[in-house]
This record gives C-alpha cells, structure tokens and sequence, in this order.
C-alpha cells in the first residue's frame, strides 16, 4: 500500500511536466520554420572591391535558390557600384548615412565607421519599424563586426552569420605610431568581443582561418571557424562577348598582359610595373600592360597611389597613359605602354579577360583574390604571389604560376614565357575553367551558406527546446515537492 501511494505521488507530481512537454511537442511541429527564409544583409560600403563582389554573389545565390534577400547599406553610389546592385537584381537599401560622414579630415575612418553601422541599426531595427516589418529570418554581416552586440540585443531571437574578410587590426598600416596604437586598442579589443557575438562565423580561405586563429586564439577555441569559399557565375564563361558598339571588334591591342585590382598600395601593383619594365624593348614595344581595377576619388590612398603608379611608370621610362572611360582608353596614344583604366565596368573587365595573355595578381598574402578565378574561367593563365588565397586556387604548372613577389626576374621570366608563345597555352587555360567551374562556382557558396543558416536555425530551435524543458523540469519538480508533501500530511493522518 505504502508503494502504491508513493507511486501515485511521483506520477501526479510530473503530470503537469509530461502534459506540457507533449503540448510543446505539437506546437513545435506546426511552427517547424519554413525551408525559405527572409535574409537581411549588413555591409558597410557597396562599392567595387573583392568583399562587395562577394556579398553581391552570395545575396545573388541565396536569392536564386528562392530565398528573400534585402542587403542595407550605408553607402551604395549607383556608378561606383557592380551591376547587380543598381539594375534590380537585388534590393539594395542605404541607411544609416545621415548623421555620421565616412571619416573626419581623412582621420577615424574605423571610428566613423562604427558609428555609421549603429545608426543604420539603429535606424531599421528602432528608429522605424523597417526590420519588423521584413521579419528576417537570420542576418548576414560582413567586413564590421561592431554592431553585432547592438543587434543581438534588440533581435535576440535571430540568428546571426558573420563573414571575417580579414581582421581588420592587421590591416592598420603604421603601427608604429605610439599614438596609433592607443588609438586602436578599443576597437582592437572591439573586433574580438563583437565576433563573439555571431551565431556562426566564416572566413574566405584556409589561410584567412590560420590568421584569424594566430591572432584570436580564444576566439578561435570557442568557435567553429567555417570556411566559404567566394565564387563567380561561372555561366559568364559561356556568354558571348559583349554587344557594346565600342567593343564589337574587341580591343586594339594584341599583347595585353593585365592587373585588375583596386589602387591601394598592399595590392603591390607596382610590382607588375617593374616586371614589365624588365622585359626586352622590343617585346614592350608591342605588348602593353593594363592596370584596371577600383578607383574611387574619395579614398585618398586610390588617388595617391595611382599618381606613385604613374611617376613609378616615369622612373623606368614607361609611357603611360590614364582613362577614366572606354573611348578615352580605346584613344590612348601608340607609343603607351602601360594603360590605366579606372573603376572598369563588368562590361570592359569582360573584354580585357577575353582579350589578355596573362593575368598578373601581385598582393601578398592575400585574403582570397576572386580575380583569378575570373581569369581562370575564362580560359587565362594567372601568375599570382606565392603566399594567401592564390595557393588554394591556382595550380602551380596547371592552371597559371605561383612566384615570389620579392624576385621580379621571376615574374618577367614568367611574362616574357607567355608573350612569346612559350608557356601557357589552351590546356593551361581549359584545366583553369573546369577547376573554377567544379570548385568555386555561385551555387558552391549558396549551398554552404544555406547549410549554414540551416545549421543556426537548428541550433536556435534546440536551445529553445533545452532551456523549456529545464523550465517545466523546474516546475514539474516543484508540484511533485508540493504534491507529495501534500499527500504525505494526508496519509500521516
């Protein structure tokens, strides 16, 4: 008898937690999130870059593979900025750009910046009821992590992904300034906390994952640093050229041996200047090297380091010659040899990797580069630095070259080679598309994306499940104590 009444007692006390946790069994079944989702992107800055490229891929990919995408901005100039972001393709909002300017006198660029995410945070998510309205699924940020604390805190429930390009404390230049180094300690410290606060982070490479683990190593311990490689639309390789009238017969130069990057002085451009300056003059004579990539006048480093690009030109006896469009370039006079192009368009960056011989890419230790796989779809052999991203993409002897940046014998070996007719080739240029097309296409970075969001979806429901069930563990606990002290009074009598 005794037995039973204890029984009686252990059942009735865990009935309310048993009833329950059936009850939230159903209801989780009913509100099982949808396979589609509604994804907010935060970047700072959508202009022309490698991160921008990327960012645009991804919303493009995520947004082919049918899910909501809206990227917010703080700043999107419709001329300084790839196609997809002024044609419709994707829904771009700026905000956020009112109150804060991008630096001060050229000075506190990562303060400004900062404080331009928070407005446009603030801005969306409480200023007005823009984030509520679109009820996001999950965030994408990238480049800034700083406001990822302010949005976890006012959307507690939506998970969070950040993408890390590239620590930013490591690519603060001078250093060596006391007062620099003061400076930057808060934010440095900044960088570390905020990423902490992401649902998942990813970086571009598995260099990039090395860096960040060498320079976070607490951060690294406690978080599973995701690698997600950027892509390109690899059905570009099959369009045919482009229909502009300017460019229906192609480029008027035969040798084109071409650099694509932004003007800033870690690209090392000036390497591909002193390589060409080496080879013989009468190859220089007929071949001509073209620097195309992002220039934009309110950076001061573009605006610098193009004119050091072009007394450097000077030094060595090279006639250069600057465009800022497509029939200035196409007018140059016969004798340049080293070509300018600034801000090139889709359109003329298709021609010239359809029309050149070789594509040089001169940073070290790059994050990633996503201009050799643009070259390599398009059948161009790549001589790249032997340090970062490139030594995951480009295959030394297969699909382009690997050098030492400190040689410069090496990469006008390399030129000369290719000029002549003696290295490279079309095997070269076909194991280069089918590398870029199996490993690095747009679907590849969608697809670990949506896995990704998945995964933190998952992990979002299964923390809600754990902690309501330490909740009504609690409870049922609490109505057995009572239940059986209540029973035991009554059989005491």
């Amino acid at each position: 008898m005794e037995r039973y009444k204890i029984c009686c007692v252990m059942w009735f006390g865990t009935l309310p937690y048993h009833l329950l946790t059936l009850r939230l069994k159903e209801m989780s079944s009913k509100s099982s999130p949808s396979k589609k989702k509604t994804l907010v992107f935060l970047h700072p800055d959508l202009g022309i870059g490698g991160a921008e490229r990327l960012v645009v891929d991804a919303a493009v990919g995520l947004q082919k593979r049918g899910h909501k995408v809206i990227i917010f901005t703080s700043h999107c100039d419709p001329a300084h900025c790839f196609d997809e972001a002024r044609d419709g393709t994707l829904d771009v909002r700026v905000r956020g750009n009112t109150l804060i300017p991008p630096s001060i006198l050229g000075r506190f660029s990562i303060l400004c910046a900062i404080l331009r995410q928070l407005h446009l945070i603030l801005q969306i998510a409480l200023f007005t009821s823009e984030l509520s309205s679109i009820s996001p699924s999950a965030f994408f940020v990238d480049q800034l992590s700083a406001g990822l604390p302010l949005l976890k805190m006012l959307l507690p429930g939506t998970p969070v992904f950040f993408y890390c390009h590239f620590p930013d404390l490591l690519l603060v230049q001078n250093r060596q300034n006391p007062l620099k180094r003061l400076y930057r300690i808060p934010f440095d410290a900044l960088e570390q906390f905020s990423m902490g606060c992401a649902d998942a982070v990813a970086v571009n490479s598995g260099f990039t994952r090395s860096v960040v683990t060498r320079t976070w190593p607490s951060l690294a311990a406690a978080t599973d640093l995701k690698i997600v490689y950027p892509c390109i639309d690899t059905t570009a390789s099959a369009s045919p050229s482009p229909s502009s009238p300017t460019l229906e017969s192609g480029l008027p130069w035969s040798d084109i041996l071409l650099s694509i990057n932004r003007f800033e002085r870690k690209k090392d451009v000036a390497l591909a200047v002193r390589a060409f300056a080496l080879l013989p003059p009468t190859t220089r004579r007929v071949a001509k090297l073209i620097i195309a990539g992002g220039y934009d006048p309110r950076v001061a480093e573009n605006v610098s380091y193009h004119s050091e690009l072009v007394e450097l030109c000077s030094g060595l006896g090279l006639p250069s010659f600057t465009a800022k469009t497509l029939p200035t370039a196409l007018s140059c006079p016969a004798e340049t040899q080293v070509l300018f192009l600034l801000s090139v368009p889709n359109t003329l960056k298709e021609v010239l990797l359809r029309s050149a011989k070789l594509l040089l890419y001169t940073p070290s230790n790059e994050h990633f580069g996503i201009v050799p796989l643009e070259a390599m779809l398009r059948g161009l052999p790549v001589l790249a630095a032997d340090s970062g991203g490139p030594t995951e993409t480009v295959v030394e002897g297969e699909t382009g070259w690997l050098r030492d940046p400190g040689q410069v014998d090496e990469w006008k070996a390399v030129m000369e080679g290719v000029l002549a007719g003696k290295l490279g080739g079309e095997e070269m240029g076909r194991k280069g598309k089918e590398r870029v097309v199996s490993k690095f296409g747009a679907d590849k970075m969608a697809e670990r994306l949506e896995e990704i969001f998945e995964g933190m979806e998952k992990q979002k429901v299964d923390k809600g499940r754990r902690l309501r069930g330490l909740i009504f563990t609690l409870l049922g606990g609490i109505v057995a104590v009572v239940v059986a002290g209540g029973l035991s009074v009554w059989m005491a009598r």
